[in-house]
């Protein structure tokens, strides 16, 4: 089993409110690597985070964490809206609630958003299995009467 770096959680975090939970595409870097994607990058010396993603109905991507300029820790990601949600408004909004749910990142589990979110009429949900060295999760968000909006699968680890 890889050992964990005792700081890579909390920059993970870092990493994480500085780029899309706190800026949305703002932070997105104006030539990124893969033509289409959208890349999102946080620096912290010795650690680099980059997440590059396609799509935004529905979304594919990939985080790594290198230190050193060498990757060692890494978590892919797809999901997005439900298929049938179309009204741009409604399409925003569940974005946006998404930013402010991932915001709630904490240290001990430093993969998306927490376990429970719960704000303007929706539910975020975040069901994880795993530790930083091996983990994926399911995260949610419905209405509050139930209704399923947006559903994403993630799972990554450290890398050997």
């Amino acid at each position: 089993m890889p050992s964990i770096p005792p700081d890579l959680a909390a920059f993970l975090v870092e990493a994480k409110r500085r780029t899309y939970a706190g800026l949305d595409d703002d932070a997105t870097v104006a030539t990124p690597l893969l033509s289409g994607s959208k890349q999102l990058e946080h620096r912290a010396p010795p650690y680099a985070y980059r997440d590059i993603y396609f799509g935004m109905g529905y979304f594919v991507g990939q985080e790594t964490v290198s230190r050193d300029d060498r990757v060692v820790w890494s978590m892919s990601y797809s999901g997005g809206v439900r298929e049938e949600i179309r009204d741009r408004d409604t399409f925003l909004a569940i974005y946006k609630f998404l930013r402010q749910a991932l915001l709630g990142v904490q240290v001990e589990e430093p993969y998306r958003g927490p376990r429970l979110f719960d704000q303007a009429g929706m539910i975020y949900r975040n069901e994880i299995d795993g530790a930083l060295d091996r983990f994926h999760g399911v995260e949610t968000i419905a209405r509050q009467d139930g209704t399923l909006l947006y559903e994403l699968r993630y799972g990554g680890g450290m890398l050997r």
